[in-house]
C-alpha cells in the first residue's frame, strides 16, 4: 500500500475525499501526512479528526523557501511517503522538494492549465466566457516544472469534464485521485 502525503492550504475538501477513499479501500494508499502552509487552516482540523499527522508551517518563519522545503522533505522521508498529492496547495513547489520527490508529485487543478491558474481558476474561466464546463487536470510535477500526465487526454493531463462548475463531487475527486495513483487515463465525460 502506498504511503502518500496530501498538501493543502485551506478547507481540505480534497484531502477529506482522498482520506475517505483510502479508508474505504477505494484508493490503495494510506495518507501518512498532511502538509499545510497555513497553520490554523481547516485542513489541519480535518487531519487531526482522522488521526493523521500534520505538519503545518508558516513560510515567513523560515529564512527561505529552500529552508522550509528541507523541513518538509525531512518530514516526508520520516513518514515514509512515496507520493505527494497537491490538493489545493497554493504554493509553487521549489527546487528542494522537486529534487527529492520530482516525478512522485501529482497536482489536482480545477481547470485546464496553463490557461487559468491559481485560487480563482474557475471564476477566471467563467469570466473569460468558457461555458459552464470544468476541466480537472492531474499533472505530474518534475524538476523542470509542471508536466501533463503521460497518459492524459488532449495533452492537458488527465481530464474530467462536467456540465457545470459545481458538479464535481467529493466522490468524483476521490475517483480522480484513485485513477491518477494507478497511472490510468481519466475520462469521465
Amino acid at each position: 500500500m502506498k504511503r502518500i502525503a496530501v498538501f493543502a492550504s485551506g478547507e481540505g475538501s480534497n484531502f477529506e475525499a482522498i482520506a475517505a477513499a483510502c479508508e474505504r479501500g477505494a484508493i490503495a494508499a494510506e495518507v501518512a501526512l498532511v502538509v499545510c502552509d497555513r497553520p490554523g487552516a481547516r485542513v489541519t482540523e480535518r487531519a487531526a479528526a482522522r488521526g493523521i499527522a500534520c505538519f503545518a508551517f508558516a513560510p515567513k518563519e523560515y529564512a527561505s523557501k529552500a529552508d522550509y522545503e528541507r523541513e518538509i522533505v525531512a518530514r516526508l522521508d520520516a513518514a515514509g511517503v512515496e507520493l505527494v498529492c497537491l490538493a489545493g496547495y497554493m504554493r509553487i513547489v521549489g527546487d528542494v522538494l522537486l529534487g527529492a520527490y520530482g516525478g512522485r508529485i501529482i497536482n489536482i487543478h480545477p481547470s485546464l492549465l496553463p490557461a487559468f491558474r491559481g485560487a480563482h481558476a474557475i471564476e477566471q474561466a467563467l469570466e473569460y466566457g468558457v461555458n459552464k464546463a470544468r476541466n480537472d487536470t492531474v499533472q505530474t510535477i518534475r524538476a523542470r516544472g509542471l508536466r501533463p500526465s503521460e497518459n492524459g487526454a488532449s495533452g492537458a493531463g488527465a481530464a474530467v469534464q462536467h456540465k457545470d462548475v459545481a458538479s464535481l463531487t467529493r466522490e468524483e475527486r476521490a475517483q480522480l485521485m484513485k485513477r491518477a495513483l494507478r497511472g490510468e487515463s481519466i475520462d469521465l465525460k
